[in-house]
């Protein structure tokens, strides 16, 4: 129209940042993506059936009666600017195949510890070392409980000191928001050192 003096505003997109949420078979990887994501989150579980007799170890998580067979979805508005989307990969050894494809294009991960099995976070951490993605680690303090100090679980997890290592109970938003903080800061620190 002439003489018109419309202005139409542009809003950029949001930028997006993924991140992954790891860990062995039964660390809470589900309880936290759910915990802490804004939507309803995406969940791939399936009951547990006999047809894992024998392949999937229960020791110490008996009362566990689903898994995750692909991942969980979940996303986290930070501001106008920024979104991250987490993404829960599956802890059974049998679904570890899909890790590679869901680490595509993740700036960074998380990954749950449950201390009664700490031997479950071994792949996890090796993973993420190999293909050099920046990492912390959550230790899922079960039933509310953290029987040890994080820098006695760095020790037992052979973790370099630059390994952020924070006690966190998955079933809680703060305490899930905390160890993504502690995440986000580290991706940034890493980021100035390499400019």
């Amino acid at each position: 129209m002439a003489g018109s003096d419309t202005t139409v505003e542009t809003i950029a997109p949001p930028a997006t940042v993924k991140i992954l949420i790891a860990g062995g078979f039964g660390v809470g990887k589900t309880t936290m993506v759910g915990s802490v994501s804004e939507i309803a989150p995406l969940r791939t579980e399936e009951p547990l059936t006999v047809a894992g007799l024998g392949i999937d170890d229960l020791n110490g998580i008996e009362e566990k009666h689903a898994t995750t067979v692909a991942l969980d979805f979940g996303r986290i508005t930070i501001s106008r600017e920024l979104v991250l989307y987490l993404f829960g990969t599956p802890g059974q050894q049998r679904f570890w195949f899909m890790w590679n494809d869901l680490a595509i294009g993740a700036l960074g991960a998380v990954v749950l510890v449950d201390v009664r099995r700490p031997d479950s976070s071994f792949a996890a951490i090796d993973f993420f070392e190999r293909r050099g993605i920046p990492f912390v680690v959550g230790v899922n303090g079960f039933h509310g409980e953290h029987p040890y100090p994080a820098e006695d679980i760095r020790d037992a997890l052979a973790l370099p000191a630059d390994v952020p290592v924070l006690l966190c109970d998955a079933r809680e938003r703060e305490s899930c928001r905390d160890v993504l903080i502690a995440l986000i800061d580290q991706l940034i620190a890493d980021a100035r050192k390499a400019s």
